[in-house]
Parts: structure tokens; sequence; C-alpha cells
């Protein structure tokens, strides 16, 4: 597991409240279908990999693709990432 997919799992469970062991829960589970995330959930998930990861998520990006899986959310953070480290080069 990447060190992204344990964050945002983390955030999930000390954040989000997800009542579930962290082996549980699996990157390509729906964040809303499998552990319940609604709208607010999603802008406090956000807003923590925000945090977590110092990046800033465009609203372009805030979408329900990109926020449907800890898969799709891990992509999306590994291209902030990228972008911010070809800039700071």
């Amino acid at each position: 597991m990447s060190s992204i997919e344990d964050g945002i799992k983390d955030i999930l469970i000390k954040d989000l409240f997800v009542e579930l062991d962290k082996e549980r829960i699996l990157p390509t589970d729906s964040l809303r279908g499998h552990y319940g995330i609604d709208s607010i959930g999603f802008v406090e998930l956000k807003t923590q990999v925000e945090k977590r990861f110092s990046i800033v998520i465009s609203e372009e990006d805030f979408t329900p693709e990109n926020f449907s899986t800890i898969s799709t959310l891990t992509s999306l953070i590994n291209r902030y990432r990228d972008t911010t480290d070809v800039r700071g080069s």
C-alpha cells in the first residue's frame, strides 16, 4: 500500500469517522457507496487531503470522478505532487 493510500485511510477513519479497521478499507471501494461519504464529507475530505499532502485541489478537479475511490484520489494527489515537483525544480 502506498503512503498516500495509507494517509487517505487515516483521514477516513480519524476525520470522517469511517468505523472500519484500516486493513478492511480497499482502494477500489466507492467512498460514497461503501463508506457513506456525503457531500459535506467530500468537502472535509478535500480539506484534509490538501492539509496532509500540502496541495491545493482546484474546483475543476473536485469532481465525483476524482473522489470516487481511494485509487482515483491517489491518482489525483500524485498528479498534483508531480506538478509541484516540476515547478519546484
